[in-house]
Parts: structure tokens; C-alpha cells; sequence
């Protein structure tokens, strides 16, 4: 026989047997589908979180006190004058901001609530790329005079206001009053947390307390361009470093390090499962070879009949190796179709870009193939090694 009719041969024994032959790739199926969903699923979550990170900017960067776990307390201030220093002697750093944290109360006229508060300067609109919904942020000249003013996220303005746009209106922030000069717009995000609400911003001169610049936690900075990140960061370090006579007093992070390290996580993660999905393809392998033993051992006869008409060995091994292989690629098929189906699924109810890629349809196929070679291979063997003689004797 032809390769075409070995190909025939095998449709026909799966076609003369359906049931037996939707049990036996079931394992098949539900691994290749398995595999294809959850890579897809797990691709198009990774994009997701990418495409979030960097609508923030990757060219982000942050500068914080360097505290190792069992060394004796070392206070670690940044000042004023660091950030001027900073921004006037190296190029690579576009913007940078203090960001000093607090917790309190913020009124109106008509409530109260509890917010973050966040004490920066006005680069802080640019490095974070803030879009304004009403008003404006603060600027330098509000930075330099202490002016009493707040910008407040939407959510916490909707909270405390029933006026559409609160700009002009007073709060009550610590015991302090200040002058509601903007409200940043809420920007939707797929990933929980991503994006800040409930925060008040106000000039790091005007935050209550003492020393406006004492406790400041970090620097949050933006370098000139995306390829300057990591000369930004060595930069500030060094240039603080000299500054405070403190070696190895700062670390610095960026938003790449941070992409890198998801794009990791989720990696690891993706096959982890994909390594799990593998183990039905594996269990459905032994089955597709449990069901050709089977066969071989019924076709007994049929084997001592193509001997007898002059069918040689290989004939008998390449029949029953592409029968296996056949069945394989049958459910290497339907778990393509349903693996793609249940990735769009899932991708249109998590709101998810459905990203299938070609290589894993093309190698979750190749892969159910080489299970069909692999496990068909000793029934093949076996059906061709069989005594004419003795085959044609079986009842």
C-alpha cells in the first residue's frame, strides 16, 4: 500500500470504531486543549500587565534608603537641595520627585474621609504622566511659597463633593485648610490596584507637620529616554552618595526591573500549569497504546491474511504506526479547535487581548503527532512480528 492508503486504512478503523476511538483520544484532546488555553490565557495576561507597566513609562526609576534586615538604623533624608542638585548636573534624569506618605482625615462641607496623602512637586505630574479632569496641578511656584493647595483624585472628590467640578472649594486635610485647585481623572485599569484612588496630593511645602522635606521615602524619578534608565539611576545614587558621605546608603529600582521580574513570575507560572495540562497528554499517550495492543490482538487474522497476500513486515509496522498516528492527530485537531475556542472565551469574559500564537497551534499538533510515533510504535512493532502462520490460525 501507498502512503494514501495507509492513511485511508486508518480513517477506516476509526470510523468502524467511533466510541472506541473518542475514548482513546479524550486524553489527547483534553491535554492539547489544556496546553493551548492555558498559554494563551496566560500570553494574554502577560500583555495585559506589560501594556499597564508601560502606560506608566519604562523609563521610571525610584530611589529609596538603603535598610538591610539586622543593621543598626541609619536615617536616610533627602532634601531640597539633592533634587536641585540632581536635576542641574545630570541630563540623563528628566524629572524627579520627592514622595513623602501620610494618612488622614480629609472634610467638607458635606463629609469626611479617610485618604493617602502624598507630598511631592510638580515633576511628579510628568513622570507620572497625570491627566487632569478639572483644573490644574500644582507648579513650582506653589511648591516655592507653600501654597495651601490639593489636587484630589476623582473618587475621593465624587466622595466628598455633590458639585461636579470641586475646584474652588475648600477642605479641611490634618487641621489644615487648603484650596482644591484640581481633580485628576480615574484612569480604568484591568489589573486590581494598578491604579491609585482615594489619594490627596499637595506641595511637600505645604504638607502638615514639621520638616516638610523630614521622612521622605523616596525619589521618583523619569530619565530622558528609556535606554538612560539604568545611567539615571547610578547617577542619582552616586551623586547622593557624594552628597551625604553615606556609601550604599541608596537602592534604586525601575520600572523595567519591575516588568522583568512579572514577565518572570508569570513564566514560571504559565509552565508550571502547561507542565500540568502536559501530564493528561502523556496519560492519553498510554492510552492511544493500550487501544492499539487491542487492536492488534483482534486483528490477528486480518494481519495473517495481508502476510499471506504478500504485505512484508514494514508494511504490516507503517499500517498500524500512521493508524496510531492518525488517531493522534485527530484529537491533536479537535484539542486545537476547543484549546483556541476556550482561550477566546475566557479572553472575552477577563476582558483579555486573546493572543493565540501560531507556534503553540503548530508545536501542540507536531507534539500530538510525536505521541502517535511514540506509544503506536511498540503495537506497531509487535503487529509486525507476528507468524503468518499462526495469525491465520487465530479464530
Amino acid at each position: 500500500m501507498n502512503f494514501k492508503e495507509f492513511i485511508f486504512v486508518g480513517l477506516e478503523g476509526l470510523r468502524n470504531n467511533k466510541l472506541r476511538a473518542f475514548l482513546t483520544t479524550l486524553g489527547i484532546v483534553v491535554g492539547i486543549a489544556a496546553v493551548i488555553s492555558v498559554i494563551a490565557i496566560g500570553e494574554a495576561g502577560k500583555a495585559m500587565i506589560m501594556s499597564e507597566m508601560e502606560s506608566f513609562g519604562t523609563n521610571l526609576f525610584q530611589v529609596y534608603p538603603n535598610y538591610r534586615e539586622g543593621e543598626p538604623y541609619r536615617p536616610v533624608n533627602f532634601t531640597k537641595q539633592d533634587v536641585a542638585v540632581i536635576k542641574k548636573i545630570a541630563p540623563e534624569v528628566k524629572y524627579l520627585a520627592p514622595m513623602k506618605y501620610d494618612q488622614g482625615e480629609v472634610r467638607s462641607t458635606i463629609g469626611k474621609k479617610n485618604t493617602r496623602i502624598i507630598g511631592t512637586t510638580a515633576d511628579y505630574k510628568h513622570i507620572r504622566n497625570v491627566e487632569i479632569l478639572y483644573g490644574r496641578f500644582f507648579s513650582e511656584e506653589d511648591d516655592a511659597v507653600g501654597k495651601k493647595v490639593v489636587v484630589l483624585d476623582e473618587m475621593l472628590a465624587n466622595d466628598l463633593f455633590n458639585v461636579e467640578n470641586p475646584v474652588g472649594e475648600r477642605v479641611i486635610l490634618q487641621g489644615s485648610a487648603a484650596v482644591v485647585i484640581g481633580v485628576i481623572k480615574k484612569t480604568e485599569s484591568a489589573i486590581p490596584g494598578m491604579t491609585p484612588d482615594n489619594y490627596a496630593y499637595l506641595p511637600i511645602s505645604s504638607m502638615p507637620g514639621g520638616s516638610r522635606w523630614e521622612n521622605v521615602g523616596s525619589l521618583f524619578g523619569s530619565a530622558a529616554s528609556k535606554e538612560e534608565v539604568y545611567q539615571a539611576m547610578e547617577r542619582v545614587k552616586v551623586i547622593l552618595e557624594r552628597r551625604h558621605n553615606a556609601v550604599d546608603h541608596y537602592a534604586v529600582y525601575s520600572m523595567e526591573q519591575e516588568m522583568q521580574t512579572v514577565s518572570k513570575v508569570t513564566g514560571i507560572i504559565g509552565l508550571i500549569i502547561s507542565c500540568i495540562a502536559g501530564i493528561s497528554l502523556l496519560v492519553g499517550g498510554i492510552g492511544v497504546m493500550n487501544i492499539m495492543l487491542v487492536s492488534v490482538t483482534e486483528r490477528t487474522r486480518e494481519i495473517g491474511i495481508r502476510m499471506a497476500l504478500g504485505a512484508q513486515r514494514k508494511d504490516i509496522l507503517i499500517q498500524f504506526l500512521i493508524e496510531a498516528i492518525v488517531l493522534c492527530a485527530v484529537g491533536g485537531l479537535i484539542g486545537i479547535l476547543l484549546g483556541y475556542g476556550g482561550a477566546l472565551i475566557v479572553a472575552l469574559v477577563l476582558k483579555l487581548p486573546p493572543l493565540v500564537s501560531w507556534w503553540v497551534v503548530l508545536l501542540a499538533f507536531l507534539f500530538s503527532a510525536f505521541i502517535g510515533v511514540f506509544f503506536g510504535l511498540y503495537p506497531a512493532n509487535k503487529a509486525s512480528k507476528l507468524d503468518p502462520i499462526v495469525a491465520l490460525r487465530r479464530e
